[in-house]
């Protein structure tokens, strides 16, 4: 310890000294360090409370507390699997072309050293190491990883056995969402070919679309009388969770580049642009075809052009944030609201319960493709690992290859997710039913935990003895559940 203006020690750790206070921290950036933490925290607050409030708010009463909490728990599931294993599997040395070693990073020697990713050398720049310790960027990665779980379960909500989806957590972690955390991001092969995904268009919605829409299939519709009637239990907390969402998605985007420089506060203003610009034409369609304007319908607007606008944040000019706006409001609006409605057709078939794989799987591609389009060449020598790379509409030789390289990690999301995705399933299902019981999915919350959202007149217990607590279920339904809200598009548009 050095002595202090009073003649008191201070500890080494406030001083900007290295081991033993000898050796200066050359490489620690205060500035870095604290934006990171800070972008991890905004976007931690997107799974909790922000999709949590979302999620149980969105939902049918009865879901209300189910579909919370498989956030909640899914938060805390990621964090302990990504620090035993699942960090080096995503962003450690090279395993295989897709896969890094798995491996702890518990240790204090780990995580106090300068940050790195090891597998990230290409032929063009040495590998990544931002300006402050491990722990920052073990920390700053699992968010992104809990909030892709968190997205999956979007599509599973009101029918998946909690006791599955506490199994799926840690098998998709560890088998779909690393495999194109390292590939597109850790140094793998579609990073060392120069894919971009600045954010996580692929990584984290295309791969949660994908997979949620799977999940699905095989863990099998809601009860029927749901799916015709799912109308939000409180449409004001739907916004609060949307508005966390929303800001949450600064540190998102913002905390892309591993640093406060000159690439973040652009991510940053092209995100709200974009999700501005989305949410406005979704809107103005609404009221074109439907005649009223939807809260719900404008949360999804929201969420198609933050999605939309991730593989490129930081890589475009602000007026192509606004054209990858227009995109994302008006084709994933086609996809949900016309090919999702029709009787026949995969789309309407699988019952995906906030429509997950029309906000983030096609939003996800559509931004992903878009950036092969507008990523303006001197951003992305900026921030990209292969040098030159550009839009199409900028010309020059490495135009149409990019796209090309952008259609193609696309596929590679899809079909590692549609297959892992399938084999979890069919795992699971071996151990536990992947879908609750007739009893149960009548019933709600208070079959599945024991609990209810709302204390309110007649939910829970009755003064009549005779009576059950899961008293629903004996008349199947409450008299009150089928009752339409004044232009509920919740049954109109699926999120």
């Amino acid at each position: 310890m050095d002595g202090s203006p009073s003649g008191l020690p201070i500890p080494v750790a406030y001083q900007n000294t290295g081991r033993h206070g000898t050796v200066s921290l050359q490489w620690l950036n205060k500035g870095d360090n604290a934006w990171q933490m800070t972008a991890a925290t905004l976007v931690g607050l997107q799974c909790v409370p922000g999709l949590m409030i979302l999620y149980g708010s969105i939902v049918k009463k009865k879901w209300a507390i189910n579909s919370a909490f498989m956030s909640f728990y899914a938060f805390a599931a990621v964090l302990i699997c990504w620090v035993i294993w699942g960090y080096k599997m995503s962003f450690g040395e090279k395993l295989l072309p897709f896969w890094g070693k798995a491996g702890p990073t518990l240790g204090q020697a780990y995580l106090l050293q300068q940050a790195q990713l090891p597998a990230t050398t290409t032929p063009y720049y040495p590998a990544l190491q931002p300006f402050y310790p491990m722990a920052t960027l073990v920390y700053f990665q699992f968010v992104f990883a809990a909030l892709t779980l968190i997205l999956v379960a979007g599509s599973l909500l009101g029918r998946m056995n909690f006791i599955a989806w506490m199994l799926f957590v840690p098998l998709w972690l560890s088998f779909s969402y690393s495999v194109g955390a390292f590939s597109l991001w850790g140094g793998g092969f579609l990073f060392q070919w120069g894919v971009i995904d600045y954010a996580g268009g692929y990584v984290i919605h295309l791969s949660s679309g994908v997979a949620g829409f799977v999940a699905a299939y095989w863990v099998g519709p809601r009860n029927e009388r749901d799916r015709r009637s799912f109308s939000p239990n409180n449409v004001l907390l739907t916004l609060a969770g949307a508005g966390l969402l929303w800001l949450g998605w600064n540190g998102f985007n913002g905390g892309a580049p591993y640093a406060a420089n000159l690439i973040s506060p652009m991510a940053v203003l092209n995100t709200n642009i974009c999700a501005a610009t989305s949410l406005i034409v979704w809107t103005s369609i609404d009221v074109l075809v439907f005649k009223k304007p939807s809260v719900i319908g404008a949360v999804q607007g929201m969420i198609t052009g933050l999605v939309a606008i991730t593989p490129s944040a930081g890589l475009v000019q602000g007026w192509a944030a606004i054209v990858i706006g227009i995109f994302a409001g008006t084709i994933p609006w086609y996809t949900m609201m016309v090919l999702g409605r029709k009787k026949s057709g995969l789309l309407s078939t699988v019952d995906d319960t906030l429509g997950a794989f029309h906000t983030h799987a096609v939003a996800g591609t559509l931004g992903g493709i878009l950036a092969g389009f507008f990523a303006q060449p001197t951003l992305c020598n900026l921030f990209l690992p292969i040098p030159n790379e550009r839009g199409a509409i900028y010309g020059g030789s490495r135009a149409g290859l990019q796209l090309a390289k952008q259609i193609v990690g696309a596929l590679f999301v899809v079909a590692w997710n549609i297959v892992s995705t399938t084999i979890i399933c069919m795992a699971i299902q071996l151990v536990v039913p992947l879908r609750m019981s007739e009893e149960e999915l009548a019933v709600g919350d208070d079959a599945a935990h024991g609990e209810e959202a709302y204390a309110l007149w007649d939910d829970g217990d009755k003064f009549d003895i005779h009576v059950t607590r899961h008293s629903e279920s004996v008349n199947g339904a409450s008299e009150y559940d089928d009752m339409p809200m004044p232009h509920s598009n919740i049954q109109l548009q699926k999120m």
